[in-house]
């Protein structure tokens, strides 16, 4: 199995930043993806950014491109999502996800990603 350890996250004010962390453990894959989702209070869960190992290849959600980055540790097997530019809109519980699908390809839909973080919140106020 895997295990998905999330950190970060907190309350800031809009413009402002944050980062979230998350590093994996367990069994390990040649290749994969991390990434993470959100999911606000009455929405479905939706995809945020996510990386591949071992192309590095990223994909990041229209709403938070240019805001957003995305960067991994292969040591640590870690993937870290700096938050710039916070919005109100941004609020939300984010999820740490891992993706075993073979492929250089990352999948947005939910049914592509195997194991969750327990998720960490982050709240804009305006």
């Amino acid at each position: 199995q895997v295990q998905l350890v999330e950190s970060g996250g907190g309350l800031v004010q809009a413009g402002e930043s944050l980062s979230l962390s998350c590093a994996a453990s367990g069994r390990t894959f040649v290749n994969y993806a991390m990434g993470w989702f959100r999911q606000a209070p009455g929405k479905e869960r939706e995809f945020v950014a996510a990386i591949r190992w071992p192309s590095g290849r990223t994909r990041l959600t229209n709403n938070v491109s240019g805001r957003f980055t995305l960067s991994k540790d292969n040591a640590k097997n870690a993937v870290y999502l700096q938050m710039n530019s916070l919005k109100p809109e941004d609020t939300a519980v984010y999820y740490c996800a891992l993706s075993k699908t073979f492929s250089d390809y990352i999948y947005e839909t939910i049914d592509y990603w195997d194991y969750w973080g327990q998720g960490t919140q982050v709240t804009v106020s305006s």
